[in-house]
């Protein structure tokens, strides 16, 4: 018998040292949490991350993507917290939703500071890659969390039962469906607005009674697929604010890989962050998110969003520069207010990181 455990033990033991290094101690599953469903792009954006994971550890990492807030009982903004104390492993989160606990998150909220660039894409692209995006980092991570990437849900854009809309004064008395979040309250109400917090049903119910006019969202991450058209006839493209997503880990989590995992994991984030901008940017950007997509062969079903929404009888109407600068003028009061909270120094940083590249 003795003889037996002995054998057995030598036996286990070659097993765990024939296995990859950090193998051993690995969760048989990781949790990524996602707020909205698993065919959005959002969504998309996560399963292609845990894939491109799974496929170059060999499966030694198996992670697991939870769509519709299902990891958080219908609480979006519980979601930094619940990764900080570990109930999440992984998330790809948004800005919005993480704003609460760290306030420098609003800088992507400020209304028209991007999109009255004369690149919106570039000067996001530049916020991100400079020292305003190391700044939020920096900030996020103070608070207890491992961020590994970006990614990007897309510019919000309006839509209405009513329009077109095309200046500030177009807004006066609409009732429009709003993330929760103050500096979105306070800037629909600065355009003249009525701007109403509730959750998805809710809001569809009142726009089919005629009781809500609008709401704001992405293009291809979130309007194209609640198919909006069902609902609103006009679409305002204004890019007011930006939604970027947050490829993060819990750090207990992330100290629990290996160096060697660790780098494969920004490697796979830095793909991630390609792919979810392509799915964003397709049919709006010079065609470069087209031609990525098709190199992969994952192009969506719509790959021409105006073109498709024009067929199911949206009216788009595509603000240029010196329209959105009217919107922009309209909202100072709300930038005034919001950059002392945000923070100076990081607006100022993400003034010069998109002047850079004007």
């Amino acid at each position: 018998m003795k003889r037996f455990f002995r054998s057995a033990c030598i036996a286990l033991c070659a097993c765990l040292l024939a296995m990859p290094a950090g193998a051993a101690q690995y969760k048989q599953e990781y949790k990524l949490s996602v707020v909205p469903g698993a065919t959005s792009g959002w969504g998309l954006t996560a399963s292609y991350f845990a894939d491109l994971v799974r496929e170059r550890s060999n499966g030694r990492i198996n992670i697991k993507v939870y769509a519709s807030s299902q990891l958080l009982a219908g609480k979006q903004t519980s979601e930094f917290l619940m990764l900080r104390n570990g109930s999440i492993d992984f998330a790809l989160a948004s800005t919005i939703n993480w704003s609460p606990q760290v306030k420098e998150l609003n800088l992507p909220a400020l209304p028209f500071f991007i999109a009255a660039q004369p690149d919106r894409y570039k000067a996001m692209d530049a916020i991100l890659a400079g020292n305003s995006g190391k700044m939020m980092i920096d900030a996020i991570e103070k608070k207890g969390v491992k961020v590994i990437g970006w990614a990007e849900n897309g510019f919000r854009e309006l839509t209405t039962s009513k329009g077109p809309i095309t200046k500030p004064e177009d807004m006066k008395g609409l009732k429009i469906r709003v993330v929760g979040s103050p500096i979105f309250i306070e800037t629909f109400r600065a355009l003249g607005a009525n701007p109403v917090n509730m959750n998805w049903s809710e809001a569809t119910t009142g726009f089919q009674q005629g009781v809500v006019d609008g709401q704001e969202n992405p293009t291809n991450g979130i309007n194209i697929t609640v198919k909006i058209w069902n609902y609103h006839k006009f679409q305002c493209d204004w890019h007011y604010i930006i939604d970027p997503l947050i490829m993060s880990v819990n750090p207990k989590v992330w100290q629990g890989f290996s160096p060697e995992d660790q780098k494969l994991l920004l490697d796979c984030a830095k793909e991630t962050e390609t792919y979810g901008k392509a799915l964003s940017r397709l049919g709006m950007d010079d065609g470069a998110s087209l031609a990525f997509l098709q190199s992969l062969g994952r192009v969506p079903e719509v790959s021409d969003p105006y073109a498709f929404m024009k067929e199911q009888g949206m009216t788009v109407t595509e603000l240029n520069h010196d329209q959105i600068a009217l919107f922009y003028a309209a909202t100072k009061s709300v930038r005034d207010e919001w950059i002392p909270k945000i923070g100076a120094d990081l607006v100022k940083a993400a003034e010069a990181d998109m002047a850079a590249v004007k």
